[in-house]
């Protein structure tokens, strides 16, 4: 296998690792891998654990509140309570869907110097614009959320299900966008005309604000002078938190989760977010692969035992060939020495011993092809990963903290049916532990 066997760099203890050892979880990846119920189930795993836990997801999908067992996520964190669902003492499970829109009014209460100030900026048009169609807008608050959620000290574990991967970036980068915004020559102008001191850039400004408002018009503009003016003296508090949370992605208690599937386009993408997350200064603690075909049988030595016991003129797989490219030729040339099965009307039960083991035998190789071919996929991925993560300078250092786990690879199982219910949540959260 290309990069190294992915059984090697697995744990089966990595999904207790992560909960245990973590008080934020970020899970990431693209679109349709199952990362929201990966994220929930992750959160219920914490639970089970006897964590008070929540689960955030900033993604609209509804999927979440349907698989917990509630009408609706709301901004504000809902208890999940199931009589089937028995966690232990100390063991909570909570779960939310972010509103940008409520989570920045709470923002402007928690800032702005009075009362009247916060109306008038709740009441501006631009403002209403701002939080409900602006792009960036929902990442930022998915970010504030999440600090004040780990600020409040409610939750030992806060899991966050990010948008799919390219979003789940301006999610990361959305607090020093906003630093950068607060420090802006033009954001610094239009808080200038009130101030006196500032005359001579006043002027500047007016000249600037009456030449936009041939193009945009004076009502427009009016109520964006209102909007910047009506945050002077807030902006402070804004960037000191901004710069808060970009911290909080660094901490190592927390520990960021790729979620992908099997799939080449998956994979890649995943790729892709690893090589921007080490970018930014982050290594990924774990991998999670969902709706991945098992395993039967573990190493080639039996499937070559069983082929030379049944199969004539079965080859062996050559020493030091062990790798998947080989193991994939080998059940290919395996699968071509068994006869396919003859369908005809007339055909009954079949009751011949050799004809069965043989129709065993070749289910078997067909899945452990699909199996090794899924492995193969991602396994250059997963060698990146754990390679980057040994890599990171505090355990180059030696660093025995317990967060510094080797990397992990979690591979779920295809499930008969897709999660609805907290009944599939737990027994995903059981696959992933074990």
């Amino acid at each position: 296998m290309t990069g190294g066997h992915t059984k090697n760099i697995q744990h089966p203890d990595a999904l207790d690792h992560l909960t245990s050892e973590h008080s934020v979880i970020v899970c990431c990846g693209s679109g349709g891998v199952g990362k929201t119920t990966t994220s929930a189930a992750i959160a219920l795993a914490g639970a089970m654990s006897g964590r008070r836990t929540c689960v955030v997801t900033v993604d609209p999908a509804r999927r979440l509140a349907t698989a917990l067992g509630i009408e609706q996520l709301t901004n504000t964190p809902v208890p999940i309570s199931s009589e089937t669902l028995e966690l232990p003492q100390g063991g909570e499970l909570w779960a939310m869907m972010l509103d940008p829109k409520a989570t920045f009014d709470s923002l402007i209460d928690r800032y702005a110097p009075s009362k009247q100030q916060a109306e008038r900026i709740l009441e501006n048009r631009i403002y209403k614009e701002l939080t409900s169609a602006l792009s960036g807008t929902q990442e930022y608050m998915a970010m504030e959320k999440l600090y004040e959620l780990v600020e409040e000290g409610r939750y030992d574990l806060v899991v966050v299900d990010t948008p799919p991967t390219r979003n789940a970036i301006d999610f990361l980068e959305a607090p020093s966008r906003l630093v950068h915004f607060l420090e802006h020559r033009l954001f610094r102008m239009l808080l200038a005309p009130t101030r006196v001191y500032l005359k001579a850039v006043s002027i500047a400004t007016q000249a600037f604000l009456r030449t936009i408002s041939k193009v945009a018009g004076a009502e427009i503009v009016d109520d964006a002078v209102a909007f910047f003016q009506a945050f002077e003296g807030m902006e402070e508090g804004f960037r000191t938190r901004a710069e808060k949370m970009s911290a909080l992605v660094r901490e190592t208690s927390t520990g960021f989760v790729l979620v992908t599937s099997p799939r080449q386009d998956a994979v890649a993408e995943a790729d892709w977010f690893a090589k921007r997350l080490h970018q930014m200064g982050i290594e990924a603690k774990a991998l999670v692969v969902n709706r991945t075909h098992p395993m039967f049988v573990q190493g080639e030595e039996l499937l070559q035992s069983l082929a030379a016991t049944h199969l004539a003129d079965a080859p062996t797989l050559p020493d030091g060939e062990a790798g998947a490219g080989s193991a994939e030729g080998y059940l290919e040339s395996l699968l071509s020495l068994i006869p396919p099965p003859v369908h005809t009307e007339n055909t009954a039960i079949v009751t011949d011993p050799d004809t069965i083991f043989e129709l065993f035998l070749a289910n078997l190789l067909r899945y452990q092809l699909i199996a090794l071919t899924e492995q193969h996929t991602y396994s250059d991925l997963a060698a990146h990963l754990a390679t980057a993560h040994q890599q990171d300078p505090d355990i180059a250092a030696g660093s025995t903290t317990p967060a510094q786990r080797p990397f992990a690879v979690i591979n779920v199982p295809l499930m008969t049916e897709d999660v609805h219910d907290l009944e599939g949540l737990e027994a995903m959260a059981r696959a992933l532990a074990t």
